[in-house]
């Protein structure tokens, strides 16, 4: 197996340019890709997961072109891909794999959707459910609630309340508000039980206004659209720093000197950047400039109890960042963790306790208590999980060396991940 070993070090200064944000590419490229001419996307995230993306593009007929490596202009097809019998591979990309089952569910074609192993261990029953309400076929081809999914031609109505379950993913109901505008039909979706990931569904919201699709939100209960809104090109749109994997930088310069972090900025639609007022809280300086965010060293951090409700991704950082802190660090309202790319809670809980930490963890929470000393040389499991590489790093800035198995895993979301971190360890 590939390693990547990081060495021992007390400092961490510098500056680094933020790629794009995966969850906003992936939601882009579809928007675009439904709607009436073309969409100049600019800093879009070259990455595992928004290649997965591309690929299905090129089976359902969607035609686009990269330009310079760094943006891609995509030919809408007005609400109608032109493939109506294919076959996806998706790899583990959820904000590819979730939105093209609700879209193709709508696309009266015949379309089977497939993924690795941790795609098939991965839920939609909740979504599909959704869709079925309004008349989609939907076949499990391997194990019911699952994928693989077979998608067959269907009459979709969508003139009653589409009921969903906000409770597991933020991505079901991301998928069904990006969907529903091609039944062109007045649409009333309804929330059943407490929505989590709040922000991400603001992301969703605020990309389909640039894209003329516009929600009305009733206090998260129930979301309404008029028949008459379809998708329409903005012509150009750019994507903004990816605030999750921000965090890993906000968290070096916090624990060890300052790292400035260009491509984001406060006014971000991004709740990931909630990640900043907690670490302020710990003890962390922040300072908000023009086209970037500066984070230092202030004292050491405090441990503290956090609801993780919005930043489902950066609170992963958090579990690491407690190593760094005084006293215990308790991370409540993480159980979508459990579906993600790897079971979370496990995963981080079996690592930080090689490295000496206390862990406890219930079905919704993970308590961390630092050790007096960190362990030297430990090799950390990755899962095949982009985050759990990406958070494990900072522990090389408690002065411990630490190797990562499987270091491309990072590709998922930030291929030059290790080569931006290290820029910045001193």
């Amino acid at each position: 197996m590939k390693q990547k070993k990081l060495t021992a070090s007390l400092k961490a200064n510098g500056r680094i340019y933020l790629p794009g944000s995966k969850s906003i590419t992936n939601r882009v490229l579809l928007m675009s890709a439904l709607s009436n001419g073309e969409t100049l996307i600019q800093n879009y995230l070259a990455s595992d997961d928004t290649k997965q993306m591309l690929n299905a593009f090129k089976k359902l007929n969607v035609k686009y072109k990269v330009i310079e490596k760094k943006h891609i202009l995509i030919n809408g097809c007005d609400q109608i891909f032109p493939n109506k019998k294919t076959k996806l591979f998706l790899g583990n990309a959820g904000t590819a794999f979730r939105p093209l089952t609700a879209v193709l569910s709508m696309m009266y074609g015949e379309y089977k959707l497939d993924g690795v192993k941790r795609m098939h261990e991965r839920p939609i029953k909740d979504l599909v459910d959704a869709l079925k309400q309004i008349g989609a076929k939907i076949n499990y081809l391997n194990n019911p609630g699952f994928p693989p999914l077979e998608i067959l031609p269907a009459i979709i109505n969508c003139r009653k309340t589409i009921k969903i379950k906000g409770n597991v993913s933020s991505q079901y109901l991301t998928s069904l508000l990006i969907a529903a505008p091609l039944c062109k039909q007045n649409i009333k979706i309804q929330i059943v039980g407490k929505l989590i990931s709040k922000p991400y569904i603001e992301i969703t919201l605020n990309l389909l206004k640039k894209f003329g699709i516009k929600y009305i939100n009733n206090k998260w209960q129930y979301f309404t659209l008029k028949q008459s809104l379809t998708y329409k090109s903005p012509k150009k749109i750019s994507i903004e720093g990816d605030a999750s994997s921000a965090s890993y930088f906000f968290a070096a310069g916090a624990v060890a000197g300052t790292v400035e972090v260009v491509n984001i900025n406060k006014k971000s639609i991004q709740g990931d950047l909630e990640f900043l007022n907690i670490i302020k809280k710990m003890g962390a300086r922040i300072e908000y400039l023009s086209n970037s965010i500066k984070v230092s060293k202030k004292r050491k951090l405090k441990g503290m109890t956090v609801d993780c409700s919005h930043i489902p991704d950066a609170a992963m950082t958090l579990a690491t960042l407690a190593l760094f802190a005084e006293g215990t660090t308790t991370l409540k309202s993480i159980g979508s963790w459990r579906v993600k790319e790897t079971d979370r809670i496990s995963a981080m809980q079996t690592e930080l306790t090689k490295l000496g930490a206390s862990v406890k963890s219930s079905k919704n929470s993970l308590t961390i208590k630092p050790p007096r000393i960190i362990n030297n040389n430990i090799t950390i499991d990755t899962y095949d999980d982009h985050r759990m590489a990406m958070c494990f790093s900072l522990i090389c800035l408690t002065n411990k060396n630490i190797i990562i198995n499987n270091p491309d895993c990072t590709n998922k979301t930030y291929p030059n991940f290790f080569k931006d971190f290290k820029s910045v360890i001193v």
